[in-house]
């Protein structure tokens, strides 16, 4: 597992398992997001399980399901709010990282430039241009 991190305080990563939990907590994350709704994955990566070894680990856990293709506002609200209220680096994790990125820059309208956020994308590997349009509005832009 290797955090892509989109800024100093945000990584994302493809899907992790209980045991990196520790890891992540050596690394100085103080908090994760599971993107990954459970029918994604086997029983010893749901919520549950990974809420379990993140609490051990001394993680906040935020359990913030995205179904491919259908994000909502709530989703990218709650994203933000975990962001946001974090005392220190997050890592979010789905697939493949790509919507740990989504949800975040959308999350992020408003507060950060718009070429930052697609820039920040693009450093952990995303190419998020085709948000453009979405973050702008949501900006009020």
């Amino acid at each position: 597992m290797t955090p892509l991190h989109m800024t100093s305080d945000y990584a994302v990563s493809p899907q992790i398992a209980p045991e990196d939990m520790a890891e992540l907590a050596r690394m100085g994350f103080v908090a994760v997001i599971n993107n990954r709704p459970d029918h994604e994955v086997g029983p010893s990566e749901q919520a549950a399980a990974m809420r379990a070894a993140a609490e051990a680990a001394g993680l906040v856990y935020h359990d913030i399901p995205v179904e491919n293709g259908g994000l909502t506002q709530a989703e990218v609200d709650a994203q933000g709010r975990a962001v946001a209220e974090a005392d220190g680096k997050v890592l979010a994790w789905c697939r493949s990282g790509m919507r740990c990125a989504m949800v975040w820059a959308l999350s992020q309208a408003g507060t950060r430039p718009t070429d930052e956020i697609l820039e920040a994308g693009a450093r952990a590997g995303f190419d998020l241009r085709g948000l453009r349009p979405q973050i702008e509005r949501a900006a009020g832009g």
